[in-house]
């Protein structure tokens, strides 16, 4: 049997079983019940900080009032 026959044969059973196993498993782990508060969470980092910039570290002056030339 040829290596390219092998494989072929391979790829056709075993690993489609997998990457459709695969696949349903990383539907699952997304839509997991206790998953909604942590994607919620990561989802709104963008907008935390809507009404005024963050703060630099020891500076009252939030860090987009400050000239970015040094």
């Amino acid at each position: 049997m040829e290596i390219y026959t092998l494989l072929r044969e391979f790829a056709d059973s075993w690993m489609l079983l997998f990457l459709f196993s695969f696949f349903v498993l990383v539907v699952v782990w997304a839509f997991r019940p206790g998953s909604t508060k942590a994607y919620e969470d990561t989802a709104s980092i963008p907008f935390r900080h809507v009404d005024a910039p963050a703060r630099v570290r020891g500076e009252a002056k939030p860090a987009a009032s400050k000239e970015a030339r040094t």
